[in-house]
């Protein structure tokens, strides 16, 4: 061989890590080339067996030694993997690979060979072994049910608990397209956010009902290099939870017609239909004349079966697109979203079906056997180009109601701009609200304790309170609705969170009251201006505040619209380390889809439920179902108004966290509160 191609293979040779040798049967000695020799440990040229097969480790001398023996016996090729003895870590692996060289000896035939360093490929081998262990280990330990899909979509994995979920086995579903057994009330949803995961290499999660499996099922999907690491999640009872809170919270329990709050959220999706346009819809106030007599003569069993059929005939008196809803007691609401944009047409359509509906009332009901007339008065209203506001056209519907009832019953008026007088008196309470703002001891703040289950005081929540010149002490419920109506509503939240946070640290001074927390509360305007979080940041910090022992109690109308907002704005807050309340739970916009995504600490369960909770059988299903889930997301429950001892007993005994109301503590001015804490502090220790 020419000295070039010897030189060139023999820097190939180096290159792979490879080594010649030979074996001399009759000598029982090896011939190692440099190359082998560095590979072995030992010096390059003839070496004997005895010296050479201590460097190996005990079994693979043996299994090398066995494999000479055959060679030289039988011819048989030499292809065998060889660890180095005990001595450098890692240890090393080697190949050895030989074969017959020439006719056999009485001694045996001589063998010619190679070998080479093949640890990096064992070392990744062992790696993979590890990996693919570790691997099954973690797989086993999953409890969820759990697949694996290629980029495909096609099943490569499944657990025993997908087995279960899915009701099918390995077998069945392996190597077979996701979609195809799990097919969802959504066609092609599933399929979707499978590609849309795989494409934009991002968890997705979703949810649906599968019919198939009469399960609503959630999936969490996590990208990989291979496909997708996919969990699974038998969400039906929870599903069925929230359907039956949403029924709770909104329809009336009695009729099953939609409640307050879904004729609200009707409404305002009417109004905002028609915006800018001429009047399009009308709202109809509906009372029932005499009702109380009724109630009183021949018993609420008798009222109610009265309530179940007018409401049954309202229902049969109107479209399919309008809505008839029930306030509470003989109230009723029918919203009629689109009639003829010309205000005459649209007024004759109104009354037309005002009408209609006195007419089938008129009819006598049959109650239980009691033959009973019934007359009605009714209110209407009309909108759409109109600025006013769900709250203005539900007054105005109210007040026309009462201009009927004036006009002799079972009658129809409609809302005349004149009844628009008596509500001028609240431009004149914005005017004295806004002056009082500017004055020195008209505006102040009284705190009302709240409880733990043991009538332990963990807190207090700031109340506001007017003292008018002339009219003297002015509630909230009467005067808050005119702040948000004027816009004064963001200053007068500022004032209060300035007093409530300037009083709180005063309290950290004080041996009683170190541990209190103070909830203040925030209106939707308030919290969406844009400035708000820098307003708490700073008050808290002027007035030297702790921001851990400030709560503040944010209204469920947040929730309407603009989650995305309300989701940052929460979060800042909470870096702040400001805790935050959902405030009246249940009687508003709560999305229950949404809420676990709100960093809330504590639910507030409204007063209307708690007043009723020992006599209404839903407003108790409905504190029980919140109770439920507020602690399923890891939230607290306070129950407010809480005003007797059988209904605080109930709450508890249901797991409610925390009582506000007159039985245990009604507001008091500061330091009135400050003596009731010393003395309840010091009861208690006592």
């Amino acid at each position: 061989m020419p000295d070039a191609a010897r030189h060139l293979r023999a820097r190939l040779m180096r290159a792979l890590q490879v080594g010649e040798w030979a074996y001399d049967p009759a000598t029982q000695r090896f011939w190692l080339s440099g190359d082998a020799a560095a590979l072995l440990g030992v010096v390059p040229g003839s070496i004997t067996v005895e010296h050479l097969w201590p460097r190996l480790a005990e079994e693979s001398a043996q299994r090398l030694a066995r494999a000479l023996l055959s060679c030289q016996q039988g011819g048989a090729p030499i292809d065998v993997e060889v660890q180095l003895a005990p001595g450098e870590e890692p240890r090393r692996w080697l190949r050895v690979v030989g074969e017959a060289d020439g006719a056999a000896t009485a001694a045996g035939t001589a063998i010619q060979g190679a070998v080479q360093d093949v640890s990096s490929r064992k070392q990744a081998q062992e790696e993979t072994l590890r990996l693919a262990m570790r691997l099954t280990t973690t797989l086993a330990s999953i409890t969820e049910a759990f697949v694996t899909l290629d980029r495909a979509g096609r099943f490569m994995y499944v657990n025993e608990e997908s087995e279960r979920l899915l009701g099918a086995s390995s077998r069945e579903l392996l190597d077979e397209p996701i979609w195809q057994h799990l097919q969802g009330q959504q066609p092609g949803l599933l399929q979707a956010r499978v590609h849309e995961a795989l494409r934009q290499d991002q968890r997705v999660e979703f949810e649906d009902f599968y019919p198939a499996a009469g399960k609503w099922i959630e999936l969490r999907a996590y990208p990989y290099a291979e496909g997708l690491a996919v969990y699974l999640r038998d969400v039906s009872e929870r599903k069925a939870a929230e359907a039956k809170i949403h029924h709770l919270a909104f329809y009336d329990p009695l009729t099953g017609l939609p409640n307050r709050q879904l004729l609200i959220e009707r409404l305002e999706a009417a109004r905002a239909a028609c915006a800018g346009q001429d009047p399009t819809g009308a709202l109809m106030f509906i009372d029932l004349d005499h009702f109380k007599v009724l109630n009183d003569t021949r018993g609420h069993h008798t009222g109610d079966l009265l309530l179940r059929g007018v409401a049954a005939r309202l229902r049969g008196s109107v479209r399919e697109g309008d809505t008839v809803a029930r306030l509470g007691g003989d109230e009723f609401v029918v919203l009629l979203p689109a009639l003829d944009r010309d205000p005459a047409l649209a007024a004759r359509q109104a009354q037309a079906v005002a009408r209609k509906v006195l007419a089938r009332l008129i009819e006598p009901f049959d109650l239980d056997g009691h033959r009973h007339h019934c007359t009605t008065s009714i209110g209407v209203t009309l909108f759409g180009a109109d600025p006013d506001s769900v709250a203005e056209l539900l007054q105005q519907a109210d007040l026309a109601m009462y201009q009927a009832k004036h006009m002799g019953r079972n009658t129809v008026a409609f809302f005349d701009p004149a009844m628009q007088a008596a509500l001028n008196a609240s431009t004149t309470l914005a005017a004295d609200l806004r002056a009082a703002l500017g004055a020195e001891r008209q505006l102040e703040l009284h705190f009302q304790p709240q409880f733990d289950r043991a009538r332990r005081i963990t807190g207090v929540e700031a109340l506001l309170r007017w003292q008018h010149p002339q009219r003297g002490l002015v509630g909230p419920t009467e005067f808050i609705p005119v702040a948000e109506d004027s816009g004064l509503i963001v200053p007068l939240g500022l004032w209060a969170l300035t007093q409530a946070c300037r009083q709180l640290a005063r309290w950290q001074t004080q041996p009683h009251t170190a541990a209190l927390s103070v909830s203040v509360n925030v209106s939707a305007q308030q919290f969406r201006h844009p400035d708000f979080v820098d307003q708490v940041t700073a008050v808290i910090r002027q007035s030297g505040a702790p921001a851990a022992r400030l709560r503040l109690e944010l209204t469920e109308s947040l929730l309407a619209d603009r989650l995305d907002i309300t989701l940052a704005q929460m979060d800042r807050l909470r870096q702040l380390g400001v805790a935050l309340s959902l405030d009246d739970f249940g009687t508003g916009y709560s999305s229950l889809a949404y809420l676990k995504r709100l960093p809330l600490d504590q639910l507030k369960i409204d007063r209307a439920f708690v007043a009723d909770v020992l006599t209404d059988s839903g407003d108790a299903a409905i504190a029980s179902a919140i109770i439920a889930m507020a602690h399923s997301l890891g939230l607290k429950v306070v129950a407010e108004g809480v005003e007797t001892e059988a209904q605080q007993r109930l709450l508890s005994q249901r797991g409610c966290d925390g009582f506000q109301g007159f039985l245990l503590a009604p507001p008091m001015p500061a330091p009135q509160v400050e003596h009731f804490i010393a003395r309840h502090t010091t009861a208690g220790a006592a």
